[in-house]
């Protein structure tokens, strides 16, 4: 079978890979149907985050079950699923508290298609495996355009962490998302934010197209580089530079909330530590927990109006899936349906 293969950066392909067979009986194989490009995907194929050469590559998809094993009880071959891009087991002691990004049962923060430990392939294959399938597998509800909602499947599960739980503590609370390398992620984090009821919604950033996508979800555009209007009860770092977190955390008011949902690659980071012990903010980053987030941003789309689809999207034939991965648009996804 096939499965889309980084080579080096700038360059991604489909390779031959064995076809995989039900591992377990807790497992499924699941067809991939739809995949969407990860802001993280991009990191790796423009040289910014790394990768070696000959991992799969591509990790957020939907897809309909082929085949379960015996002890599966709760997803059944032909329907439609949302895979998790991580591996979690659903019973042990991390899972049980909500960690699905953190699974005790496998190779530490292991997943699809992000160059983790584990051997357990990428979404952008023919098959995939899915070893934990009661536990990861979320039927896709009814009547959903799969396409339509492909970024629930990873980037708006990430973006929902970062404002979500804050609202539930700061109902009407004002955020500020600070644009940049996890785009889509930090367009999202501002659309669940109006949908959710934020008391006010600026996003910062410098390039047009992504202000433009904030402000279609209802968002205040705020050009950079410049001064922010004011502080902020919660704050989204989707940026990935050092200047622009020190911005965020200055931009945090005092007892806020800030969490950081790209990655800063360097072993250390220096932050602002006297500001934010004075201010006694909280600063949060680390890779989201996404089954776990899953229902609850399907939930927000049916109940308050959230709309993945929202972010312009250049769809491409599921075969054409490399040249997706390649392309300089903010958002591609690939589909069989």
């Amino acid at each position: 079978m096939r499965q889309l293969t980084f080579v080096r950066p700038g360059l991604v392909e489909w390779r031959e890979a064995a076809t995989p067979a039900l591992a377990s009986a807790e497992a499924a194989i699941v067809r991939p149907i739809v995949l969407g490009r990860c802001d993280l995907d991009v990191g790796f194929v423009r040289g910014l985050a790394p990768m070696a050469a000959g991992e799969p590559i591509g990790h957020e998809m939907i897809g309909e079950v082929v085949d379960v094993g015996d002890g599966v009880r709760h997803v059944r071959p032909g329907q439609r699923v949302i895979v998790p891009s991580q591996i979690s087991c659903g019973a042990c002691r991390n899972c049980r508290r909500g960690f699905t990004g953190r699974c005790q049962a496998v190779p530490f923060a292991a997943g699809f298609g992000m160059g983790r430990p584990g051997n357990y392939g990428c979404a952008a294959a023919d098959l995939v495996s899915v070893p934990y399938a009661d536990a990861m597998l979320v039927p896709l509800p009814a009547g959903a355009d799969p396409v339509a909602m492909i970024g629930a499947a990873d980037m708006a599960a990430d973006s929902w962490r970062a404002v979500a739980p804050q609202f539930a503590e700061r109902p009407g609370a004002s955020v500020l998302v600070m644009g940049g390398l996890a785009s889509v992620i930090g367009i999202y984090a501002a659309g669940l934010a109006v949908a959710l009821g934020a008391g006010r919604v600026d996003y910062a950033d410098d390039d047009p197209v992504r202000l433009a996508q904030a402000a279609a979800y209802g968002a205040t555009p705020i050009t950079l580089p410049g001064d922010l209007p004011m502080m902020y009860e919660i704050v989204v770092d989707a940026c990935g530079t050092l200047e622009t977190l020190i911005q965020a955390i200055r931009a945090t008011e005092p007892e806020g909330l800030l969490t950081s949902v790209t990655i800063h690659l360097r072993d250390t980071t220096p932050v602002p530590m006297l500001d934010m012990y004075h201010k006694g903010i909280v600063l949060r980053t680390g890779r989201a927990n996404v089954r776990t987030n899953i229902p609850p941003t399907l939930d927000c789309c049916h109940a308050h109006g959230f709309r993945p689809d929202l972010v312009e999207t250049r769809l491409y034939a599921f075969d054409d899936a490399p040249a997706a991965w390649m392309d300089d648009a903010l958002r591609t996804a690939a589909s069989r349906v």
